[in-house]
Formats: C-alpha cells, sequence, structure tokens
C-alpha cells in the first residue's frame, strides 16, 4: 500500500538501506582518514626522535672522535636525547633509537629516571650506549635496560677508573656515554636510569 509520501513499504526499505550504505560509507572514509592522521603523526615523531638523536651522535663524535670508529666497528649502537623534543615527554625523560648496524633497523626507545636521584630530563643530556656483540643489542632491545640496581657502581679502581675517566661507565652489554653541557662524562649518569621500546613509535 503506498504510503502518504507515495512510496511502498518495500521502496521505504531500499531508501533505508541506502542510508545506512551512505552512513556506513561515511563512518569508513572518517575512520581510514583518522587511521592516516595517526599514522603520519607517527612518522612525524619518529622523524623527530631520528632526527634528534642523529644530532646528539655527532656531538659524541665532536667531544671525542674515537667513539665514530667504536660505533662504526660496532654490531649496533642507541643514542637518546632528553633535550629538544616538543611532544609529551612531561619532562623526566628523553627518547632516541637503537641502531642495529647489520639489518640497518632502527628501533624506538625510550630513557627515563627511575630514581629521585637523577635530573634525566632537566638539562640538555645525551645517552649513548655501543654495543659489544648483537645478542647485548637485542637484549638491549627487546627486554631494555635498567641502571636502578647501580650500573657503573664497580667504577672506582683499576681499569673502571679509567673508564670513568674516559667518560665511558661499564655495562655488561658494552659502553655507555654520557654528554651534557659541560662536556662528555660520567659521574651524572646512567645509575637509577632506565630504558625500554617505545611502544607507540614502533
Amino acid at each position: 500500500m503506498p504510503s502518504r509520501l507515495g512510496l511502498t513499504t518495500s521502496g521505504k526499505e531500499k531508501t533505508v538501506k541506502r542510508r545506512k550504505i551512505l552512513i556506513g560509507a561515511v563512518l569508513a572514509t572518517q575512520l581510514t582518514s583518522i587511521s592516516y592522521a595517526k599514522d603520519k603523526d607517527k612518522a612525524a615523531h619518529q622523524a623527530e626522535v631520528k632526527s634528534k638523536a642523529m644530532h646528539a651522535l655527532q656531538d659524541f663524535y665532536k667531544a671525542d672522535p674515537a667513539i665514530k670508529d667504536e660505533v662504526s666497528k660496532a654490531p649496533g649502537y642507541a643514542v637518546f636525547t632528553t633535550y629538544g623534543l616538543s611532544f609529551g615527554l612531561g619532562g623526566a625523560g628523553g627518547k632516541g633509537i637503537a641502531h642495529d648496524s647489520k639489518s640497518k633497523k632502527d628501533t624506538y626507545m625510550s630513557i627515563a629516571q627511575a630514581s629521585a636521584g637523577l635530573q634525566i630530563g632537566a638539562s640538555d643530556t645525551r645517552y649513548l650506549f655501543v654495543f659489544k656483540d648483537a645478542k647485548a643489542l637485542a637484549d638491549f632491545i627487546d627486554q631494555g635496560w635498567d641502571a636502578s640496581a647501580g650500573a657503573g657502581a664497580g667504577a672506582g679502581t683499576g681499569k673502571e677508573d679509567a673508564n670513568v675517566k674516559a667518560g665511558a661507565i661499564a655495562f655488561t652489554g658494552g659502553h655507555a656515554y654520557v654528554l651534557t653541557k659541560t662536556g662528555l662524562q660520567a659521574g651524572v649518569a646512567l645509575g637509577g636510569s632506565k630504558v625500554w621500546k617505545d611502544k607507540d613509535l614502533n
């Protein structure tokens, strides 16, 4: 039977169906746009982190040219900065990359304060980890690294003391360097800090 608008029941059903299809198409387009925006935002953050990390790496090379040779021979390295990133760090932390020299793959990582005694992120501080083997690099990426137990605590005499004076803190995966506004050093450094894979940027 025709309705007051001249549409049969079958015609109404077709109209409703068309509307549902149209609404579905609009929602799909919006979701695609949101997904694209998120991907674009993620890519922008990745680019920013990598750019800052590469600048930090060059700063280490300028501070001690021997580090460049060490990095070139290593299976990989990780470099972080706590300064100059423009998005959501919250102050006491920073970001960087762990680079696999063989695969050329970059993994985005975060570094943060694990004890009240440190002020990571309060000033321009950069960190460089140079790995002695592929396993140390893989463990660092997959498991993170926690110095709250006192990495470098044994740096008091002999060879360890020499490492500290040179700006390197001994940690089981290789060497770790710290660079601040006052230069390449170790004292401010890794004890109490922790590193983990950034789930939002990978």
